[in-house]
């Protein structure tokens, strides 16, 4: 009997310890991070287009983090449903444009009467307003483009929502052309190629590969957009920058002289449910990245890192703000 007592006690003390050591187990994992840390979905853009080389190089940089378990890159329609799927918690950081952002912070054009709470986490590069006409056009700025057969892009498009304003501050209309046509960047460069174009309007990172097509075996000029003509743009449209593209430099169409225009830029947007921590450390590590020799993806090499933070069209997350404050890179 005493015997059966004594095995009993042995089992006892045996099931007692094993929870113990269960529980310490479970302590040691959450000392290191992991119940702490949470998935992000990363919305981006279409598969074959920048935003989704960006989220794909940004993914391990991300995953770094002690807040963070894992970065699932999403194939999105874009800024719009980006924003969209951040408000419905779909997403917790996206890319999106700053005009589009505007329009949700703002509560205009898509997001008419629908204000979005965006939160920003960085700005990065500037998808540039490149207006390029035919050598022989005699289209010599962007007054000229009246009486002129021109490419707007797809209708609604990035592309002709800028053509509209551009012209809209050149004092000019559709009924002010001879032709217009809602083609994508490769139809206009084939339109220019067999003439039946005197100009096309591309909106996108610097080189178009298209204009570059162009450029091969046709002569071409760049309308620029400057002086008063972008003031009167960015007053009206704060989320245009000025952008200037460089002469001779081969990456860029080798340009005998540079040109101004200007440019909307893209921003990394994060979910407010993000805490205050999270965020600063994503945002340190994207500053860190970009100032390596990392940084693989072309449009992310032309981010100036020390410049992310200034003139962006949405208010910064609180941790991102806290990252940019200590670091002085706020005016």
């Amino acid at each position: 009997m005493k015997k059966l007592k004594w095995i009993s006690m042995i089992a006892i003390v045996s099931i007692l310890l094993a929870a113990c050591g269960s529980d310490g187990a479970s302590g040691g994992d959450s000392g290191g991070g992991d119940s702490t840390s949470q998935s992000v979905v990363f919305g981006t853009g279409g598969t074959s287009g920048a935003y989704y080389a960006i989220g794909g190089s940004l993914k391990p940089i991300f995953e770094e983090s002690d807040s963070i378990g894992n970065v699932t890159v999403e194939s999105t329609g874009a800024s719009v449903a980006n924003i969209q799927n951040i408000t419905d918690g779909l997403n917790q950081m996206a890319i999106v444009m700053s005009d589009v952002a505007y329009d949700a912070v703002e509560g205009k054009g898509q997001f008419e009467g629908n204000k979005v709470d965006v939160q920003a986490m960085a700005g990065m590069y500037q998808n540039v307003v490149q207006v390029v006409a035919m050598s022989d056009s005699g289209i010599k700025s962007i007054e000229d483009l009246k009486g002129k057969k021109v490419g707007v892009g797809q209708v609604g498009s990035g592309v002709e929502q800028s053509a509209k304003k551009v012209l809209e501050a050149a004092g000019l209309t559709y009924d002010d052309l001879e032709k217009v046509t809602h083609t994508g960047y490769a139809d206009s460069v084939q339109e220019m190629k067999n003439g039946t174009l005197d100009a096309a309007f591309f909106t996108s990172g610097v080189p178009n590969s298209n204009i570059t097509d162009l450029m091969q075996q046709n002569d071409v000029s760049f309308v620029e957009i400057k002086g008063d003509l972008a003031d009167k743009l960015m007053e009206k449209y704060p989320f245009y920058k000025t952008f200037t593209i460089d002469s001779g430099d081969e990456a860029k169409y080798n340009l005998d002289s540079k040109v101004e225009t200007v440019g909307i830029q893209n921003m990394l947007i994060v979910s407010k449910d993000l805490s205050e921590d999270t965020v600063y450390d994503l945002t340190k590590r994207y500053y860190d990245y970009l100032g390596t020799d990392a940084v693989a993806v072309a449009p992310l090499k032309e981010v100036d890192r020390d410049e992310m933070a200034k003139d962006l069209i949405a208010p910064l997350h609180p941790g991102a703000k806290k990252f940019y404050e200590e670091k002085g890179l706020l005016e």
